[in-house]
């Protein structure tokens, strides 16, 4: 609420106030009833309160004796519609206010009412109160006024309601303040207060004498500007922090999040084309897929990415048909190529054992592909066979020559550079191992009345060995068992087979002259011994494996080929006989 709806209850009047009895800009205009042109003194007739407390006064001046306790009934109801609200308040107020308490009581006493800034009133009296005049001392009369700012030692002249300043800015003023200029900042942060030791002496705390007023009125504004300059650059600095902090922060967790994205929705990281000419093997192991095999080809430096890898194998119709094996692959390829190229199959590398090979021919192949000496691998597997892995089964009978023969599996194997002769046969008998537990050989040994299942493979080497094509197989087997039987009188339980002298001797000879093979006692010479061979002679694969499980049952008794492309056999000496003098007309052995 401004001063001029302020109510009752407004600050009391203090004959010390400079702002007392203000009725003007300056002191200068003129109070009630006084001209502003003259000294001659006129009524306001536009005031109706002080037409109203004239009559006041001369109605109390008559009736106070008749009627001490009664209010003028014509004044109070008095209404006049130029009047402002605000003085016709305090009209009734002032006369209500000495109504007599019926009981007795006095009522309490209402606080004065202070004009205000420009209102130009005197505060209304109680009626019948003489009007207090607190300039009374010092006004001649009522339409006399004085100048109160014409000394020097005077209060200077008040300001309007929104210029006033707190009485100890009135009292300090100050000689060098601008209003328009910025007010500089306070916070310790930016004015370095944390640093008392290093204020500057000032020069207030020198005596206070006219010249150093002088000189500090001299140079204040240079002063002041050096200090500003200073806190300038103090906060230059520390806005330079600021934002090289956040320009920090907002550099890394904008790469963070690039880094997030591309990670989860960016291409994957991919080489272009089909590599260098630089090689390297890869083996992959069995069991490997997808990532699996995507990390040994990263580490290669075969492809850039697993999941550019992964990717390119899904988008592949025959991707997921990757078999275990050695490759030779080029550095640097992209995803796609180096899919394709191991899907060829000359791209593979690995070391592959035909069916039916036998264990020298394997180790002579180990030796050369990881360029160690020769018979490097074959002393290893004679002196190291117990260590790599053979079945309980397997036959330690001295006169066999090789107990890993017919354990070397004929498969696919990763036999990379660098690697030892043993790692690669321990890997070929666990696969044989793997594929032999599937065969029942005790139940064919006992059928066929052999000693277990070392006989039975030895039978599928032999079998392997002599026969051409799958059809061959039954019937092959067909005929060692026949051979076998006791009461065999045509061969005298004599297998008679070349393929067992060729193995005795490490040779693969079709001609074989009748007196060398019939003198020869070494227990694998079948035209000497009868029965079995001490042991296999060979690898054999599962096809005939199989065959020697389930043979044929038609009598087949003698075999011979011809041509070396077709087999025949025969249940009779007279049909062996007439194919036998036939393959000699062909031979020129007449």
């Amino acid at each position: 609420m401004t001063e001029y709806g302020r109510g009752p209850g407004s600050e009391p009047w203090h004959p010390e106030d400079p702002l007392y009895g203000d009725q003007g800009w300056g002191g200068r205009q003129a109070d009630h009833g006084q001209s502003q042109y003259g000294d001659q003194q006129q009524s306001y007739p536009q005031d109706p309160y002080a037409q109203q407390h004239q009559n006041h006064q001369q109605h109390q001046s008559q009736n106070h004796q008749q009627y001490p306790q009664q209010q003028s009934y014509d004044q109070h109801q008095q209404y006049d519609p130029q009047q402002p609200h605000q003085q016709q308040y305090q009209h009734q107020h002032q006369y209500g206010a000495q109504q007599q308490d019926p009981y007795g009581q006095q009522p309490p006493a209402q606080p004065q009412y202070d004009g205000g800034w420009d209102s130009g009133q005197q505060a209304a009296v109680p009626y019948g109160a003489e009007p207090q005049d607190p300039y009374a001392q010092q006004q001649p009369g009522y339409g006399e006024s004085h100048d109160y700012y014409g000394t020097p030692e005077a209060y200077p002249p008040p300001k309007p309601p929104g210029r006033r300043e707190a009485p100890e800015q009135q009292q300090k003023p100050s000689t060098d303040w601008d209003p328009d200029e910025p007010q500089e900042e306070t916070h310790p942060f930016f004015t370095g207060a944390d640093e008392p030791a290093a204020r500057e002496p000032r020069d207030d705390d020198a005596p206070d004498d006219d010249s150093s007023r002088s000189s500090r009125r001299d140079r204040g504004g240079s002063e002041r500007r050096g200090g500003k300059g200073k806190k300038k650059s103090r906060n230059g600095c520390a806005c330079l922090v600021v934002s090289l902090v956040l320009v920090g922060g907002l550099g890394g967790v904008s790469y963070v999040g690039y880094t997030y994205w591309k990670k989860q929705f960016g291409a994957p990281a991919d080489f272009a084309g089909s590599g260098t000419a630089e090689q390297v093997e890869v083996e992959i192991p069995e069991g490997s897929y997808g990532y699996d095999i995507a990390n040994i080809l990263r580490k290669k430096g075969v492809i850039k990415s697993s999941d550019a890898f992964v990717a390119a194998q899904n988008d592949n119709p025959k991707g997921k048909s990757l078999q275990a094996g050695v490759y030779l692959l080029n550095k640097e390829m992209s995803a796609a190529s180096a899919i394709e190229r191991m899907l060829d199959p000359k791209s593979q590398n690995a070391f592959v054992i035909p069916e039916g090979t036998r264990n020298v021919k394997v180790y002579a192949e180990i030796d050369k592909r990881l360029e160690l000496e020769k018979g490097t691998t074959e002393k290893i597997a004679k002196t190291k066979a117990e260590s790599l892995g053979l079945p309980d089964w397997a036959d330690d009978n001295p006169d066999v020559k090789d107990p890993l023969e017919g354990f070397l599996y004929p498969a696919a194997y990763p036999v990379a550079k660098g690697s030892k002769p043993e790692d690669a046969l321990k890997r070929m008998v666990a696969r044989a191992n793997k594929e032999y537990e599937n065969i029942d050989f005790e139940a064919t040994a006992k059928k066929f009345n052999l000693d277990g299942p070392w006989q039975v493979l030895t039978v599928a080497s032999l079998v392997q060995a002599e026969g051409l094509t799958h059809d061959d197989f039954r019937k092959m087997a067909e005929v060692v068992y026949n051979r076998l039987e006791p009461d065999n009188t045509i061969t005298n339980r004599k297998l008679e087979f070349d393929s067992a002298f060729n193995y005795l001797n490490n040779q693969s000879k079709i001609k074989i002259g009748s007196k060398e093979i019939r003198s020869n006692p070494d227990p694998y010479n079948t035209y000497y011994h009868a029965g079995l061979p001490p042991g296999p002679i060979g690898n054999p694969g599962m096809d005939a494996i199989k065959a020697s499980l389930n043979p044929t049952g038609k009598g087949w008794m003698f075999f011979i080929s011809l041509d070396g492309k077709k087999t025949e056999f025969t249940k009779t000496v007279e049909e062996h006989e007439k194919l036998n003098e036939k393959w000699k007309e062909q031979q020129g052995l007449g």
